[in-house]
């Protein structure tokens, strides 16, 4: 099996997405997780987690590999309490041991966003403001990082695969095949703990002025910038890392 092969930033060559893909590609979520982290990314992976409402699935399979690696949480200063509170509960009570909060550029706040509501004018902007470039500072110092997202949650994720090429980085997708009923399944049988949003009508979280509740039978997405033409923050969007 052929071995990433660095450059001198640390950053991946192009050419090794073929070769990932070729050793990696019909592995099953949990054994691509640990030949991710634990040999090809060794120290030069993270995986980036909004502990959201699915998030303790990826969170849990992370914590049975290795407990040690970076989870990097992006602290957009306009979250729920309830998700601040859930993450250090999910870190210590898995035994996550390397959580990276992130926050936004204090001096671009003051120059963007001085009266905190860019949202309300120009929700692209206060993503990128807040999630995007944050995000993209803190994977500096990784080649690889790992994701959440679900071929079910949107249209524009009907077709993402397991391993793909993000710009200079290898974006890792594990759970990219699975359904929510398998999620939901996982999360009841193991008793991992859930968001407390969730058992107050918000099936998918994120920020709090941009997130509301749902109604039972409703898309679970639909409580994400509703109303809008939107679907993601950003930070999946391009090569943005």
């Amino acid at each position: 099996m052929a071995v990433a092969q660095r450059k001198t930033d640390g950053s991946l060559l192009k050419r090794d997405y073929a070769s990932l893909m070729a050793d990696y590609g019909d592995l099953n979520s949990f054994d691509l997780l640990d030949v991710m982290i634990n040999k090809e990314f060794r120290d030069n992976i993270a995986l980036v987690s909004s502990f959201g409402a699915e998030s303790i699935v990826l969170l849990d399979m992370v914590a049975q590999v290795n407990p040690a690696v970076p989870v990097i949480f992006l602290n957009t200063r306009k979250l729920f309490g309830e998700t601040i509170r859930y993450r250090d509960q999910v870190a210590e009570q898995l035994g996550l041991s390397n959580i990276i909060t992130v926050n936004p550029d204090a001096e671009n706040i003051a120059a963007e966003d001085k009266n905190g509501l860019l949202w309300t004018r120009d929700t692209d902007a206060c993503c990128d403001l807040r999630k995007v470039r944050p995000l993209a500072l803190a994977m500096n110092e990784y080649g690889a990082w790992i994701t959440g997202r679900k071929r079910f949650q949107t249209t524009d994720r009907g077709n993402i695969p397991l391993i793909e090429q993000d710009g200079s980085k290898i974006k890792i997708n594990p759970l990219a095949h699975w359904n929510q009923e398998e999620l939901d399944r996982i999360i009841e049988n193991k008793g991992l703990p859930k968001h407390p949003l969730i058992a107050q009508g918000y099936p998918s979280i994120g920020c709090m002025p941009c997130t509301i509740r749902v109604e039972a039978g409703q898309d679970r997405r639909m409580g994400r910038w509703s109303g809008q033409n939107k679907t993601e923050c950003g930070i999946h969007i391009g090569e943005n890392i």
